[in-house]
């Protein structure tokens, strides 16, 4: 498949993020690397979208916090970004909520309907614009001027930035207001674009606990949207599946990221953080970046915490 012809993804990655862990950042670089190898899909971007505040986790420090913690995570990425609209919201959005959230942000921004799982769009969605007489992803070794996905990316995000507003308590982040005026879209050339919900193996299986999500809202994230596993501690992903109808049902909209490293849980998970940071476990350099541990001494975060 050529680059223009396969599915360009967008990872989008819900969660506490209290606080983000190496084993968050990883689990974009494996879905990428393992989606990439697949040769159906182009990976052009990740978005991390920390829970709202009102979400009532034990422990769950303030969003001002989570985010800039997420910020200095990713700092160094060039194609992850931090996204604040679900900590801006008046209240906790379901997982669902955000995901049509982004869908209905990247449709004004692009002026094209991204395409679900089941509808494969048949309209221009994102890429190189047709109206334009120089090529904005011009690449003088490429003459067939195909946009790469970290270009494409760079495009999509500085479309977004036209449309921010700086929120003064948080200053590093930008907030997308999704009412601004975008004016006349422009027309691009056709490239599948679609937005894949990124999990680890605990979130799959907890779609098979009875009452905790509603089928509706299930229908939508595996059936519409389609999300990305990364396994953890050797997890059985074929058992989980198979245990839930909603999963069985849309089991082809499932991608389980195959790797022949099993990854431990410890490294992705945020209470294994806490709990060293409160102890002064020195094994917390295995789980969380420089930069998040320098901010949370100096914030006094999860130190003396019970959650």
């Amino acid at each position: 498949m050529t680059e223009s012809t396969k599915t360009h993804v967008i990872l989008l990655s819900c969660g506490s993020f209290n606080p983000i862990t190496k084993g968050h950042i990883h689990m974009f670089e494996k879905a990428r690397e393992y989606l990439h190898k697949t040769g159906r899909f182009i990976v052009i971007g990740g978005i991390i979208s920390p829970v709202h505040d009102s979400y009532g986790k034990a422990g769950l420090v303030s969003s001002r916090h989570r985010l800039t913690m997420c910020q200095l995570a990713v700092q160094s990425s060039d194609w992850i970004r931090v996204d604040p609209w679900e900590c801006y919201q008046d209240t906790w959005q379901t997982t669902c909520s955000v995901l049509e959230h982004h869908r209905d942000l990247m449709k004004r921004v692009t002026g094209c309907i991204l395409s679900n799982v089941n509808t494969p769009s048949t309209t221009p969605v994102i890429g190189q614009p047709q109206n334009q007489t120089t090529p904005i992803y011009q690449n003088n070794n490429n003459m067939n001027h195909t946009p790469t996905a970290i270009k494409l990316w760079g495009k999509i995000s500085e479309s977004l930035g036209k449309i921010c507003c700086a929120r003064p308590h948080i200053e590093r982040f930008t907030f997308v207001d999704e009412n601004a005026n975008l004016g006349t879209a422009m027309r691009y050339e056709e490239i599948e674009l679609r937005i894949l919900l990124l999990c680890g193996s605990d979130l799959l299986e907890s779609f098979c606990i009875p009452g905790l999500w509603k089928d509706s809202d299930m229908e939508v994230i595996v059936g519409d949207f389609g999300i990305v596993v990364v396994p953890r501690d050797g997890a059985d992903t074929e058992r989980i599946i198979n245990h839930s109808s909603v999963l069985r049902k849309f089991k082809d909209n499932i991608t389980v990221v195959k790797d022949a490293i099993s990854h431990p849980m410890a490294i992705v998970s945020s209470t294994k953080s806490r709990l060293a940071l409160q102890h002064g476990d020195g094994h917390v350099v295995d789980y969380l970046s420089q930069p998040v541990i320098d901010y949370i001494l100096q914030s006094q975060l999860y130190i003396n915490a019970s959650g």
